[in-house]
């Protein structure tokens, strides 16, 4: 059903470019910078991701920045001109790009006061803001309003969970996730987080395992223990450049859930890549309300 207004996100959702394509969704494109270089991620329409972890395993520091309100402005106003907009954003707790988000949304609404244009924090960031979108556009394209759709994510957006480990813990260290110290001796001991989404939108490490396995065999329980309806759903499992080990806790997963809908892997994004470094295997999916 043709609608009267534009359903839009942004790449740190790790929305595939060939699923925005196919559903005419628009992406705001968010920058990274690598050896002095700036990018857009285009969620894997380019196919950097695999070098990027390459660069990242030889020593490279890749870094994010926020998007200024004058480059949201040249995004919005185009749609402004002619239609509503609800813009479906990622986590407001994990950066401060949203208040620019937010002072365009002022400005244009100034400029075009009988417009509407509804911007929703999902809360979440990367697969579980992905499952939100989809959840979300699915009313969209049944005829829903603005209204309605935004009220669904703020209903379901505590569901959207993902749980995740890294390989090395210095990306987190340069992050300012965890303290130098704890990147020393987490190393030193082996020891790696498992880190989730909390209610607040946030990511949180939720306890701390010894070795690689166990860290795998972890998520598998966390998705186990916190998976809703898997029949009707399609699980993602992201990965840095560790495709191997992703398909086997696919296996695992489809063990444990035999009736589960689908999983879906993919690669992580550069700009979400950056934070978590090679090695990072999460499991997203919809669930019961997060606990952290």
């Amino acid at each position: 059903m043709a609608q009267n207004y534009v359903f839009m996100t942004d790449s740190d959702s790790d929305l595939l470019y060939t699923i925005a394509d196919e559903k005419n969704i628009p992406v705001v494109q968010m920058p990274y910078i690598l050896d002095g270089k700036e990018y857009f991620d285009d969620n894997g329409r380019s196919g950097v991701e695999k070098e990027f972890f390459e660069k990242m395993r030889l020593g490279a520091a890749p870094s994010t920045s926020l998007l200024s309100k004058e480059v949201y402005l040249e995004y919005f106003e185009p749609i402004l001109k002619e239609q509503d907009l609800l813009f479906v954003a990622f986590s407001s707790q994990m950066s401060a790009t949203i208040n620019n988000i937010y002072a365009a949304r002022e400005e244009l609404l100034e400029k075009y006061p009988e417009r509407k244009f509804i911007v929703v924090d999902t809360l979440s960031i990367s697969a579980p803001q992905t499952l939100l979108i989809l959840g979300a556009h699915e009313l969209y394209a049944q005829g829903k309003s603005m209204e309605e759709v935004e009220q669904w994510i703020r209903d379901n957006r505590l569901n959207a969970q993902a749980w995740f480990t890294v390989d090395d813990l210095k990306y987190l260290r340069r992050g300012g996730r965890i303290s130098a110290t704890s990147a020393v001796f987490g190393t030193v001991l082996d020891i790696k987080p498992i880190i989730t989404m909390s209610k607040a939108g946030k990511l949180e490490s939720a306890e701390k395992v010894q070795g690689r396995k166990k860290a795998i065999r972890t998520l598998v329980e966390r998705t186990v223990e916190n998976i809703e309806h898997p029949e009707d759903q399609t699980l993602i499992i992201l990965h840095g450049d560790t495709e191997d080990e992703a398909k086997r806790m696919a296996e695992m997963i489809r063990t444990r859930i035999p009736e589960i809908k689908d999983i879906r892997i993919q690669m992580i994004g550069p700009v979400i890549g950056a934070h978590c470094g090679p090695g990072t295997l999460a499991s997203c999916f919809m669930g019961k309300e997060r606990k952290v």
